[in-house]
């Protein structure tokens, strides 16, 4: 059964930080490209940042440009995100995806609120 968690939301002030994670079990992750999307009120899903399957590779929205951080662990079986100097409208339920061709998962998503 494949399974996508993340974890690490919450509510942080602007200028804060957060680490997301996302831990996959049922597939071959390692085989897999990973990746963050976000999804505000009203707002279509966004591609936040994407990691190839060993991590040699990323690509992250310009918002998220020098703010944001997407790294793996393959031994884990893991995806992170850092997210540092957060600002309000970084307000979202964020979502990890795992990619291997036409072949893809969602997770359940996590809530970040950035609010003062």
């Amino acid at each position: 059964q494949v399974q996508l968690v993340e974890s690490g939301g919450g509510l942080v002030q602007p200028g804060g930080s957060l680490r997301l994670s996302c831990l996959a079990s049922g597939f071959p992750f390692s085989s897999y490209a990973m990746s963050w999307y976000r999804q505000a009120p009203g707002k279509e899903r966004e591609l936040v940042a994407t990691i190839t399957t060993a991590g040699a590779s990323t690509v992250y929205a310009d918002s998220v440009k020098g703010r944001f951080t997407i790294s793996r662990d393959n031994a884990k079986n893991t995806v992170y995100l850092q997210m540092n100097s957060l600002k309000a409208e970084d307000t979202a339920v964020y979502y990890c995806r795992a990619q291997w061709f036409v072949r893809g998962y969602w997770g359940q998503g996590t809530q970040v609120t950035v609010s003062s």
